[in-house]
């Protein structure tokens, strides 16, 4: 909760997060902090309604759209543990992290951008829990317009989900209250030596580190725009695009699609269009 609470009551329209979408034609989004913080806690809703509670595992397999941010933040929120699998990985890749963490929610996408191709996400996630019988629900965000199959059941629209929780009325959800020791997240290492490792982070020594980091590191002054290109998908994209930033009420700047789409220039054109102080 000091992620986002804290904040948007000091500076409720401040930017959190600006996104920039993978086509550069496309419209960019900014989420202030009392607007992601209304997501946050709408969406941490929509994971209760499916019985999503502290302690329970939550996959979450998404292109880097804001949504992504929201999810992990959600999580948190209501103190279950998100491991964030890479928009990357394979089927096969996917069921070894959902299998070693026994996640019991995916949330997903129907496609993710990048540079000139669609990822299939949701098609790639239906061959994943094939064999994977802790997942009871996948939750699917509209982005792309690719053809998905649901299943009755199983699979809900993260729309639809958000307009269940709009007309409960509440949006209101209380932040969980977590021991300094509980677990925030598990990353999963590439596994390009041997099988992948889950690698658990706790709440605050997590938390702290990457705050400490990010103010003293990057010396960011308030006001400033910061940038970080990794994708959320490994440990960089955590500390330095979420929860560093974040947590030092900076504004983070998210990106959606590579460094030479649709030509070289691209972060060029993303540090001039934004003022961008940290890169």
């Amino acid at each position: 909760s000091d992620l986002l609470d804290r904040h948007a009551a000091t500076q409720p329209d401040a930017p959190a997060l600006i996104w920039e979408p993978n086509d550069p034609k496309n419209p960019h989004r900014i989420l202030t902090y009392k607007e992601l913080l209304d997501q946050v806690m709408q969406f941490a809703n929509v994971l209760k309604n499916n019985h999503i509670k502290k302690g329970d595992r939550v996959c979450i397999y998404m292109g880097m759209i804001p949504e992504l941010a929201i999810a992990i933040l959600a999580s948190a929120r209501i103190g279950a543990i998100h491991s964030v699998i890479f928009g990357g990985f394979s089927a096969q890749s996917i069921s070894d992290r959902i299998q070693d963490a026994e996640c019991s929610v995916v949330i997903t996408c129907d496609g993710a951008l990048r540079g000139n191709k669609i990822i299939p996400l949701k098609s790639v996630i239906d061959d994943a829990v094939i064999d994977c019988p802790s997942v009871k629900n996948i939750i699917v965000y509209t982005h792309t317009r690719t053809p998905v199959s649901m299943i009755k059941n199983r699979d809900m629209w993260w729309e639809d989900e958000i307009k269940k929780v709009e007309a409960q009325g509440n949006p209101f959800c209380p932040a969980e209250e977590m021991d300094a020791e509980d677990m925030l997240f598990i990353l999963y290492t590439s596994g390009s030596t041997g099988k992948p490792k889950g690698v658990v982070h706790s709440t605050a020594g997590y938390m702290i580190w990457a705050n400490y980091t990010f103010v003293n590191v990057f010396q960011y002054q308030p006001g400033q725009i910061h940038f970080c290109t990794a994708d959320i998908g490994w440990i960089t994209g955590h500390s330095y695009i979420i929860y560093g930033p974040l947590s030092a009420g900076a504004t983070s700047l998210m990106f959606e699609g590579i460094p030479t789409y649709p030509d070289a220039g691209r972060f060029w054109n993303i540090v001039d269009k934004y003022k961008v102080n940290i890169i």
